[in-house]
Order: structure tokens, then sequence, then C-alpha cells
């Protein structure tokens, strides 16, 4: 059994632990010996009676001053969704049962940190929804005396059934997980359905009181970025503080900085629209930092942990649903408390231990330079997950629409593989109306200015290498000042794939699959993903991409059309240009253990439109043979 000793020294006071044949089932969990810092002015005639705590716990305090008042507590390592930024595509190794926190535990640890000093603790997961005793958990943890905060992070998706009794019980502060608007996209990153439930979720916590209900969006490039402004819209008419989230590096998520959006890139689009966004104040250890679209009900905020740290301001402390205690989010030095416990320890001598590991704590996290090559655990393993999103779609060498992690056979993607863009936007015109970056007026005012600029257009202009600066050196377009119109592009490519494989994908018999579907499919996610593909292409906001596949029985050929169009300050030729050069090569792919002699050719922009260069349209030759 371990014996404590504490002294006291003037008004300070100094803590140590004697561990004596106690032994810790993980390395993580072994007490180094650390000297801390002593704090001033908190002395204690007793500091494990229940008395009322002096100005702030001395244990909860690092040697940089920061008070940890704030804990996040992990229910589950399970969830009912498969996100990809959070679930490693090829699954994680479940904690075994035995080894997961009792409730029992739980309630014993959040008691001893409550009696320290901590007001607020955020229940998290996996999803911490779907644990069985939720609402009786919840209600414990309400009645431990000091505790102001009891909040919950959430995917939404079982907030219908539970939300009422978990209110009931205590939880008072909610945060739900939402990184897209759009049903088809929301089944790809998360391979599940349900964005009707979240939404549904979202609208009983608003008719319940919680104010504001926090929206969580992880922004990552390519995927999602070109719904900010719809995040934005929600904040009009509904009391959401909707808080767009850089995507961070975790093991498994194949994390680079392509991936990340930062924090003024993103300001930066939402002001096109929003001009007068305005900044609002900060509480002292907000993670947020709050904007307000004038005569908006909600707020917006951003959550800069990559390109502007918050550390210096941090009081936050984790526990794993394994019981080990994560003092930052991004370090990888871990305690186990619950082998702490389970050896006997008393209270007094677990919070030393977690003074120890709070005094280790170091200033600042080791940068988005370095934190990709640091070895930590999926997201869904610290219970620090946005879930909806909170994975790795964008990793350029393994996109792909099915749920791979272990023991999971869910793979009806059907729906999703009957074009999700067409479907959705005949469905949901409201919303993309609500969404969209121009109306019907400015429409027409600027393609009435384009109509009149096609008419003059600068020679000198039209024969610059624009991606080439005066000294020679490749550049992006610095595009600030152009004119945001309605821009439209069609591309083309024809695929010849000889005899034999063109009767098989006539019949679809070729053994991968629908070759036309999935080439489609691949063209779609290509052109979404044109600016991480051509180096100094923008990124932009698709407003809509489409992809389709037709037949050549007569020239034993594939001909492969996109058409690409967005509202904004540069073209999309190269957009429909990608996707259909993926769509190309997919086909290629999926016909080369037929013929290896496929080709493309003819890969062409066919016309483009909107822009200060005026219309371009490719001349055509019907009376030229077909060149195979």
């Amino acid at each position: 059994m371990a014996a404590s000793f504490i002294y006291l020294k003037g008004n300070r006071m100094s803590s140590g632990l004697c561990l004596k044949n106690f032994r810790f089932s993980r390395q993580c969990a072994t007490v180094a010996s650390v000297t801390k810092h002593p704090i001033p002015s908190t002395v204690r005639t007793s500091l494990f009676e229940n008395k009322k705590i002096l100005p702030f716990s001395s244990f909860l305090t690092d040697s940089h001053g920061r008070q940890h008042n704030y804990l996040r507590i992990s229910l589950t390592e399970r969830c009912n969704l498969r996100c990809q930024y959070c679930m490693p595509a090829g699954g994680v190794d479940l904690t075994a049962k035995d080894k997961l926190l009792s409730t029992s535990e739980i309630v014993k640890i959040a008691s001893a940190f409550v009696e320290e000093g901590v007001d607020k603790i955020r229940l998290t997961g996996g999803e911490p929804s779907i644990r069985p005793d939720i609402v009786e958990l919840v209600g414990l943890l309400k009645t431990l005396d000091g505790l102001k905060t009891l909040a919950m992070t959430t995917n939404g998706l079982l907030l219908s059934r539970k939300l009422p009794a978990m209110k009931e019980a205590g939880l008072n502060m909610l945060n739900i997980s939402l990184d897209t608007l759009i049903p088809p996209k929301f089944e790809f990153i998360t391979r599940r359905k349900g964005l009707e439930k979240v939404l549904q979720g979202i609208d009983l916590a608003l008719e319940m009181g919680y104010s504001p209900v926090k929206l969580n969006c992880v922004v990552m490039r390519g995927l999602n970025d070109d719904e900010l402004h719809s995040f934005v819209e929600l904040t009009r008419d509904k009391d959401v503080d909707v808080r767009f989230i850089e995507y961070m590096p975790f093991e498994g998520n194949k994390w680079n900085d392509k991936k990340m959006v930062p924090y003024h890139e993103m300001l930066e689009i939402i002001r096109r629209k929003y001009c007068d966004l305005r900044r609002m104040e900060d509480a002292i250890n907000d993670t947020s930092k709050a904007y307000l679209v004038p005569g908006y009900r909600g707020k917006i905020g951003f959550i800069t942990s990559m390109s502007e740290h918050f550390c210096g301001s941090c009081n936050r402390l984790r526990l794993t649903a394994d019981g080990n205690l994560k003092v930052c989010l991004f370090g990888n030095a871990e305690t186990s408390l619950r082998d702490l416990l389970r050896n006997g320890a008393s209270k007094e001598e677990l919070i030393a231990v977690v003074g120890q590991a709070v005094g280790r704590k170091k200033k600042q996290h080791a940068g988005m330079s370095n934190l990709p090559s640091m070895k930590n655990r999926p997201m869904i393993l610290i219970g620090d997950s946005n879930s909806l999103l909170t994975g790795s779609f964008i990793a350029t060498s393994s996109i792909r629409p099915y749920c791979t992690d272990k023991g999971d056979h869910f793979s009806n993607h059907n729906d999703y593989l009957d074009d999700p863009w067409t479907s959705y936007r005949e469905t949901h015109a409201s919303l993309l109306q609500a969404s969209s970056l121009f109306n019907a007026s400015t429409r027409r005012s600027n393609l009435s200015q384009e109509t009149h600029e096609h008419t003059t257009p600068n020679a000198n202009d039209q024969v610059k290498l624009t991606h080439v600066d005066h000294h020679g050196q490749a550049r992006m377009v610095d595009i600030t000042e152009k004119p945001w119109t309605v821009r439209r592009a069609t591309a083309q490519a024809i695929v010849w794939i000889g005899p034999e494989a063109f009767r098989l994908v006539d019949e679809n018999l070729i053994k991968k699959g629908d070759v036309l579907k999935v080439a489609e499919i691949a063209g779609i996610t290509g052109g979404k993903l044109t600016s991480q593909l051509i180096p100094l292409c923008h990124p932009i906001s698709l407003h809509q991409l489409s992809v389709r596949l037709s037949l050549d029985s007569k020239n034993n050929c594939v001909i492969i059309e996109s058409n690409a169009v967005t509202h904004g300050p540069t073209g999309v030729e190269m957009e429909a240009l990608t996707a259909v050069a993926v769509a190309s090569l997919t086909v290629i792919d999926m016909v080369k253990a037929v013929t290896k002699e496929a080709e493309i050719r003819n890969l062409n922009l066919v016309s483009k439109s909107g822009g200060t260069r005026g219309d371009f349209n490719r001349t055509k030759n019907d009376d030229m043979p077909f060149p195979c």
C-alpha cells in the first residue's frame, strides 16, 4: 500500500508520494519523481476533508500557473458512426470491457477532481449517449458538490430519444458534432446515414432550452470547406454557436497541412459574403474566437488549435475511457488512474499523482510541423472526437466510400453511388438557395458587366503566363480584385478500351464492378480535389460538378464529359478537366485486367464561360474521322 506524506513550510505546501510494492499494469502509469513548483496562497488545514477549498488546488495548477478546472471524461471507446478523420481506415483495437472504467470508478475520480476545484465536466466518447447507464451516470455526476457545468459532446443521433431524460438528470450544456449539411456527404464521411436524425436532435435541444447549442464542425479542404456559408446561415434564426475547427493530426488520420484550412482562410471565405462580420469578446479560457453576423440570432467561432494555439490559457484535463489521464490533447504522456484505484490507492494518493502529472504539463504543444510525427492515440480513443467528420477523408491514397474498420461489415452504399449531388440539389433547393453566394439581381449585374468587358479584351493579358512572375518564378495568381461572376466549364475525354473490354463493360461483367458508375463517382471526387492535385490552382467552392459517361460501340470507346459551375473570382476549367482525367484513369484501372492497351485520347476543354477573358467554345469538325 502506498504511503503519502505532506509537509508545510511557511505559507507553501509541497507534496510527495512514496510508493512501495505498488505495481502498475501499464508503463505509462509509472509516476516519475517530479518536484512541483510551490504555489503561493494554497494552504489548507486539511487537504481531503469536506471543507471549502482555498483559492485553487495546487495539485491542479501547473508550473506555468494554469489552473485546470475543466475535466473531459470519455465514457466509451465505441461509437455508432465510423467517421473517417476520427476512426482510422483499419479500425481500432477496442479495450477489453474489464479494462474500462466502471460507473463507480468514473464517479469516484470525478469526485476527487471536483473537490480539488474542477467545476466543469464534459462527457465524451466514442459516443457517450450509447452508454446504457448514461442517464444514471449524468444524475450521479450532477450531485457532486461544486460542479457547476455538466456538458456532453455527441454526434446527435440518439438525442431525440435520450435528451429529455438526460436533461432531467442534470445535463446542462450540449455540443453536437456536425460537419456537413449534405446527406450523401454525411454518409460518405461517417460511413452511416443519419443526418436527418442529427438535425432533429438539434431542434429538440433548442426547444428544450439549451442556449446556445454548440455545433462543432471540423473543416477539411476539398470536403466541406465549400459549406462555410451554409453553416453561417444556420445562425440566422437559430440560437446555435457554430465552431469551425482546424483539422488536427491524430494516429491513423493521415493528416497533412494540405487538408487543413487555417482560421484566417476560413474567415476570409466567410467575409466574402458577410462583410459586416463582427468580432466578439472572448472569455479567458475560451478555445473559440467568436464572431457575429449583425442581426443573426446565433454566432460562429473558430478553434485554431493548429494555426494559433491557445495553450497559454488551457484549463482542460482529459480522462480516457480506460482510465488514463492526459494533461494535453496532443501529448502522448498518460497516467493510469484506473490502476491506482484498483490497487487500493486512497483519494489523497490519487490526487497526489494527478498533481505530479499536471506539474509536468508543457507550456505548449509541439506545433503544427511536429505534431504529425508524434505518437498519439487515434481521436476516437482519446475521447475528444467531434464525431461527424471528426477522420482521414482526404487521404490522397485511400479515398473510398466504404467502411473498413475492424469487425464492421456495413458496405451498402448503393444510395451514395446513385449520384449524391444531383438528388440532393433536387430535394433541398431551398437550402442551396439560402447558402448561395449570389442572387438574381447581382447575377444580372455581373453578367451585364461581363458582356461589356468581353468585347474589349486586352491582347497583352492574353499572351502572358499568369502563373509566372516577372522573375520567372512560379506563383499562385492573386485573385483578390477579380470580379465575382458565374463560371462554367465543360471538358471531355475519350477512353479507347478495345472490343473485348468494351463488351464486358457494356454487359457490366467486369469483375471489379460497374465501370461507368465507379468512374463517375471517381471523377466527381477528383474534380473536388483539384486544388490539391494541381499545385497552383485556387481552392474554390463548387456549386455543381457532374460527370457523365457513355459508350461508343462503333469505336469501342468510353466517352466522358464533365460540367462544373461556381460563382467566384476564378474559373472552373481545371476542375472540369481534372474530373474527366480521374474518371478516365478509373476506367483504365477497372479494365486493366482485360487489356493493357487502353488509352486516353482527346482530353480537352470543350467550353467555358464567365470571367473577364471571355467565353470559349472549341471548334469541332464533324467530318473529321474518329481518331482511334
